[in-house]
């Protein structure tokens, strides 16, 4: 039954929505925690990132957008995939290299990408989605639509040659774009302050004259209401904009960095940040969520993320025939189809 809240901090949430946020943030932290087990039984290769601890940032930021605007992120991409709309099992049989997934298997972790949701990858390399954000605006413009483009990044990305150019363009021509840096105050292994001049990321807006924010990243409704503002204002005006969310990552930088660097005050505070137990306690005290509805709640995202790994674990591996039909977008005279085992003539 949906009721608005009209209590304290609440005022106006539906909370049908509200519990669906709650709902989505303990998907993303099941699926994960599904994905690392995954990948410590090696059924899951290459890279691996997980959004543990970042779940209030990913669905904040997917509720300001509309189904048909684009998002452009890093690698750091599960929680993306499952908040803009792909089916779980998709985005787990692709982490598990399987056909059934979001890129048939070749994209693996680090690449997923979903033409009919609008997520236009997952890339690996530091910053190169950004370029492709502008680019996909710049598009957008031309054509004349409405559509914004979000594109995700982690904060070592902001200071790279790319992070600037591709701020410069946006804001020369105007273009539909929101940029957001996941701030969870380590470039891979390196802390803000030690690589950043300026690390209160957010200012480096100022230099393009574009909008720039900080907020909460641990709080699901605090995101989702900036990010709002910034998309609208891009739709509306065709201004872009730059957000900076602190969002705590609860593992190290893969699932398979131990996080030694980290000092143990550091990995206390982002415990005690948890977005889904200070969520969780919001919604009870103000009684949007009793004891035995968050439990339902809870046990259906885990049965759902099961229920993801069960269907990646029956798919079928990709053909090794079909290894390069995604190598060029049309056919390409004396393209070279040989298998590492083939005969070279």
């Amino acid at each position: 039954m949906t009721d608005t809240i009209d209590r304290p901090a609440l005022v106006g949430e539906d909370a049908d929505t509200l519990r669906g946020y709650y709902r989505q943030m303990v998907l993303i932290r099941r699926f994960e925690e599904r994905a690392a087990q995954g990948y410590t039984q090696a059924k899951i290769g290459g890279y691996c990132h997980l959004n543990l601890g970042e779940e209030a940032t990913v669905v904040g930021l997917m509720a300001a957008l509309r189904p048909t605007d684009y998002l452009f992120t890093n690698y750091r991409e599960h929680g993306y995939a499952l908040a803009k709309g792909i089916d779980p099992n998709r985005v787990m049989a692709e982490l598990y290299g399987r056909s059934t997934g979001t890129s048939k298997g070749w994209g693996g972790s680090m690449h997923m990408y979903d033409t009919e949701t609008r997520l236009l990858g997952g890339y690996g390399i530091v910053g190169g989605q950004l370029p492709l954000a502008v680019g996909a605006a710049l598009a957008v413009d031309y054509r004349g639509g409405d559509d914004v483009v979000m594109c995700q990044m982690g904060d070592g990305t902001s200071n790279i040659g790319a992070f600037h150019e591709s701020l410069n363009l946006a804001a020369l021509w105007n273009l539909p774009v929101v940029f957001v840096v996941i701030n969870n105050k380590l470039g891979m292994g390196t802390t803000v302050e030690k690589a950043s001049a300026e690390p209160e990321l957010y200012r480096r807006a100022s230099a393009y004259r574009m909008r720039g924010e900080r907020v909460d990243g641990t709080d699901v409704l605090a995101v989702r209401d900036i990010a709002r503002q910034l998309v609208e204002q891009a739709r509306n005006e065709g201004r872009p904009a730059l957000l900076e969310a602190i969002s705590h990552r609860l593992r190290g930088h893969s699932v398979v960095d131990p996080a030694k660097y980290r000092a143990e005050s550091a990995v206390t505070a982002a415990q005690a940040a948890d977005p889904l137990v200070k969520f969780k306690d919001r919604l009870l005290s103000s009684r949007v969520l009793d004891e035995a509805t968050a439990a339902e709640l809870e046990q259906s995202a885990q049965h759902e993320a099961d229920a993801a790994v069960a269907f990646a674990d029956a798919s079928p591996h990709p053909d090794p025939s079909t290894l390069f039909d995604y190598t060029y977008a049309t056919p390409v005279p004396g393209e070279s189809r040989r298998l590492p085992a083939d005969p070279l003539f």
